[in-house]
């Protein structure tokens, strides 16, 4: 049976185009049991956990979500906004502002929307969405700038998956990376420039991306080059020399190695060295979230505070900023079909 309900007719006389915009997603509340259900559904995910499917289910069903759901609970609650969780709040402040950008130059030939990988708003209900509308051409746009296997490969996964059961399949475009955008790395260079102004220019310039076990860069996941790229871009930007920055990667998890240099043991090693004053930011992270509101600007702080780092600065996320949403726009502009 057709899961299709627009009316196809008119759907090709006056073709439109929805924008899907992705992110990670966060526990609907800041408690054992919302935890509980996100963490299952994310650590089930082989894209994220790729070691034998029946050692790991037991592993998480038996030991981690027994232990960490409480852990990670309280520190989502240390970021908890009243409008929610700020992975969630940020990316729908996004949404809205590409919307208005695009409904600017397009009208209303362009719907768009935000979704979760995991937890909700979930993928598949946005793409319902735009299958009632009668969409016949989707761009997704994984709001992660380095593609990587358990983050934009998992969100294709969770595309085509709800796509597959549809009868009529519209026109569908991926956009897999942005590492490299001229207008990605003017706006992240806008920032530091912005920072420096207020702060003056640090020791040292820290760039944190998210982790990754070493073995999927080795098994050809790109994320590592990519990550690589933006740092060289960023850094070409700014003008900065090579003992001005170092490009880290933080959040690991579990006894494996994962990419190094590893953000929290350089904090922890860079007073030593006369580097008392950073600045420290994310690239990888398109909005703030709990591994940069907790992680980088609280618990690094106190690493790199105890071992004798006298000033730390966190450079936030893009988020809604203006440049931050032209960019965004423009990505998408050139998949969009007009009437």
């Amino acid at each position: 049976m057709s899961r299709f309900s627009g009316d196809i007719s008119n759907s090709q006389q006056q073709p439109r185009t929805g924008v899907l915009l992705t992110n990670l997603g966060s526990p609907d509340e800041p408690n054992p049991g919302a935890l509980r259900r996100y963490l299952a559904e994310f650590l089930s995910d082989p894209r994220v956990v790729e070691i034998p499917r029946l050692v790991w289910l037991i592993i998480l069903y038996g030991i981690i979500l027994r232990v960490r759901p409480a852990k990670s609970a309280k520190l989502y609650k240390s970021i908890w906004t009243e409008q929610g969780a700020p992975l969630v709040v940020i990316t729908k402040q996004q949404k809205e502002k590409v919307a208005a950008q695009l409904a600017r130059q397009y009208g209303d030939d362009v719907l768009v929307d935000f979704a979760m990988r995991y937890g909700k708003p979930s993928i598949a209900s946005a793409l319902q969405k735009f299958q009632k509308a009668g969409v016949d051409n989707i761009v997704v746009l994984p709001l992660y700038p380095q593609y990587a296997g358990p983050t934009t490969g998992s969100t294709f996964d969770a595309v085509t998956k709800e796509v597959k059961r549809w009868r009529w399949v519209p026109s569908l475009h991926f956009i897999s990376s942005y590492h490299d955008n001229p207008h990605y790395i003017h706006a992240l260079a806008n920032t530091v420039r912005e920072h420096i102004q207020l702060h003056g220019k640090p020791d040292k310039l820290v760039m944190s991306y998210h982790g990754m076990p070493k073995a999927f860069q080795q098994w050809g996941d790109p994320y590592y080059d990519f990550c690589a790229k933006t740092t060289q871009l960023l850094v070409a930007n700014l003008g900065l020399e090579q003992e001005d920055y170092i490009m880290t990667f933080q959040s690991r998890f579990g006894k494996a190695e994962w990419l190094q240099p590893y953000t929290d043991a350089t904090l922890e090693s860079l007073p030593a060295t006369g580097n008392k004053h950073i600045a420290i930011m994310s690239p990888a992270f398109s909005a703030d979230c709990l591994e940069t509101l907790e992680e980088l600007e609280s618990e690094n702080r106190e690493i790199f505070v105890e071992a004798g780092g006298e000033k730390y600065h966190y450079i936030k996320a893009l988020n809604d900023r203006d440049d931050h949403i032209e960019m965004l726009a423009e990505l998408v502009s050139p998949l969009i079909i007009k009437r």
